[in-house]
């Protein structure tokens, strides 16, 4: 009997991995592959995990499919990802990078790849004006996120790709809040997409991985030449660990988008938050842009309040459901102070330039139940 040639959903393709390298046992789900080495002249091709392993493959695939693109490289963490595309650029080069980034990514470019004579210069990519400075700078490579971390700003991804398209300048889209079931930078005109897989691709908190996802042959064997050349591969477990969790990853995120989105109009009306931001609320600066571009809000809400770092400390301690601590996607909901944690490599005059101030406090909405979120919240907040 033929199967059916209509292209699956997103939920099945996040579940069916495809090969599993394992036919002698038939195996429904991918063993883990935990060795260094492989014997010469084996039917893989596979010679030194640094080199590649069948887990590796084995969730490049599924990355791959959900992105809807041509190739995926998986990577160590998230700033491994980040690590092999920056390994491309030459001395003088010139990356145009939106002002509003992971602190990694920019302690990465301002006292890594610095040294190396890599320029960056720092853009409102929100701005208008943004996308005449792609003419006149011609930078070497482009750098967004969006929704940024952590002021969720939404960048127009199209007309920034488009503008950079006429000049031939390549555009990285850090993807990791959004993942590919929310926004699909590739299909947008953007050259990679790059994804902190140890995020909501995972989902789980219990492992490190980052993704870049391209359909540019070249850019793809640049990739597989940093994992192997820089030894950025990730560990044969994480990517089994990854692969069973992006499974449940449509299931997982359809919740945290419809918790994420009450708590954000509960936090709105509160009377100790000065202000809510949460990209598909009718009060967020590009909500037009994120309704056009993204499937949903996402699962991040940031909130400021009039208070100064103690006092926001000391609402992040109260909570119940929501643990102080780095990271976010995961089923467990978690309260980060980025002044203080993500950003805190971020200089103060920048920060403080950003609105990453003390009282900014950013949400990684988890699984549980809403309500006992919004009483959680209620509760801290009670004690400014």
């Amino acid at each position: 009997m033929q199967h059916p040639a209509t292209a699956p959903a997103d939920a099945t393709r996040a579940i069916h991995h495809g090969e599993s390298f394992a036919d002698a046992t038939g195996t429904v789900m991918p063993p883990i592959y935990a060795t260094s080495t492989f014997a010469h002249g084996n039917p893989g091709g596979f010679d030194y995990t640094r080199s590649g392993n069948p887990n590796f493959r084995i969730l490049e695939g599924v990355l791959a499919s959900v992105e809807r693109c041509d190739h995926a490289t998986v990577f160590g963490s998230g700033v491994s990802a980040i690590t092999a595309i920056a390994s491309t650029l030459q001395q003088g080069d010139l990356v145009l990078c939106e002002e509003n980034l992971y602190g990694c990514t920019v302690r990465l470019f301002e006292q890594v790849f610095a040294k190396f004579g890599v320029r960056t210069e720092w853009v409102d990519f929100t701005d208008p004006s943004s996308l005449t400075a792609i003419a006149e700078l011609q930078p070497a490579m482009i750098w967004l996120e969006s929704p940024t971390n952590p002021l969720l700003k939404v960048i127009d991804l199209e007309a920034v790709c488009n503008a950079a398209r006429s000049v031939e300048v390549p555009v990285v889209v850090d993807n990791t809040f959004a993942t590919a079931l929310v926004q699909r930078p590739l299909q947008l005109g953007a050259t990679l997409s790059l994804t902190s897989t140890t995020k909501y691709i995972n989902g789980h908190s219990d492992a490190l991985g980052g993704a870049v996802c391209t359909d540019a042959p070249e850019w793809h064997e640049r990739m597989v030449f940093a994992q192997k050349a820089l030894g950025l591969m990730p560990s044969p477990f994480d990517c089994w660990l990854i692969t069973r969790g992006i499974k449940t990853l449509p299931l997982r995120l359809r919740q945290q988008i419809e918790n994420a989105a009450a708590l954000a109009d509960h936090l709105a009306d509160h009377p100790q938050v000065e202000w809510t931001r949460y990209p598909h609320r009718s009060d967020h600066p590009q909500q037009a842009v994120a309704l056009r571009q993204m499937h949903g809000g996402g699962a991040i809400v940031t909130i400021g309040l009039e208070t100064s770092r103690e006092q926001a400390y000391a609402v992040c301690k109260a909570l119940r459901w929501f643990t102080m601590a780095e990271s976010l996607g995961g089923v467990e909901s978690l309260i980060c102070h980025p002044a203080t944690m993500t950003h805190a490599a971020v200089s103060p005059e920048v920060k403080s330039k950003l609105g990453i101030t003390d009282g900014l406090i950013r949400l990684s909405v988890g699984c549980e139940d809403v309500a006992d979120l919004i009483s959680d919240l209620d509760q801290a907040l009670a004690t400014l």
